[in-house]
């Protein structure tokens, strides 16, 4: 089911601990997904993000709505469901009464967001606009005042463990300093302990890590750690 909280103060929470490392559960083991959920919860996160691929969009599979019911009813964090599907116009409110309360999608599917970005706010969940490496920047200009969210991907998306691409750094900085861009930034793919300093520099506020984190023997070890590191990238 929605959340109770609202779009506003679920933007406040995020904006109040950035930068912040945001886990990506689709590098847990899923064969354990209660356990899981509540151990990163307790080690320390304030949100999830959830990767939801289609097949087709990108070249792999993920999950649906019914383990984002099932994440949804094992956590209260906020939940940031990233749909890297073709057609997200059908499915984004179908998610958002499946629990998310951020609702991201990709710019490369819609000839215009606006529409859809603003059906989602409606919905009363954040609305985020990804775009992926080789996309220009200038693309989505005209949705920036749309968007709660901002979501450069440093890698393709479809598979975790990617090498990182600077061009990320570039959009972001583009984005930090645009005065038509209030979005939260948040940046996905190849996040780890090199690189995570290196996006809150250039201006990422939310940081998406998958198997920086659920590869770590210590769970609260690592997300203490990658929080300090983006914490030192943003004071520096």
């Amino acid at each position: 089911m929605p959340s109770s909280r609202s779009r506003e103060s679920i933007a406040a929470l995020l904006r109040q601990h950035a930068p912040v490392l945001l886990p990506s559960l689709l590098a847990c083991d899923f064969a354990n997904l209660a356990s899981e959920v509540k151990a990163i919860e307790a080690a320390g996160a304030h949100a999830l993000h959830l990767d939801v691929m289609d097949g087709h969009f990108v070249p792999n599979l993920s999950f649906g709505l019914p383990v984002v019911e099932a994440i949804r009813a094992l956590t209260d964090l906020p939940l940031d469901v990233h749909l890297m599907i073709d057609n997200p116009a059908e499915y984004a409110q179908r998610y958002r009464d499946a629990g998310a309360d951020c609702i991201t999608v990709h710019a490369e599917v819609l000839d215009d967001p606006r529409p859809l970005l603003e059906e989602i706010r409606a919905s009363g969940a954040l609305a985020g606009l990804s775009l992926n490496p080789p996309t220009p920047l200038e693309q989505i200009l005209p949705a920036l005042p749309h968007c709660d969210l901002v979501l450069v991907m440093s890698v393709m998306p479809g598979f975790g463990g990617q090498q990182f691409d600077p061009v990320a750094l570039e959009k972001l900085s583009r984005l930090r300093d645009d005065p038509d861009c209030r979005a939260l930034l948040e940046v996905d793919g190849g996040v780890n302990q090199s690189t995570i300093a290196r996006c809150t520099a250039a201006g990422a506020d939310l940081l998406v890590a998958g198997t920086a984190v659920f590869g770590a023997d210590d769970y609260c070890e690592r997300v203490d750690s990658l929080n300090r590191l983006a914490r030192s990238g943003r004071a520096g």
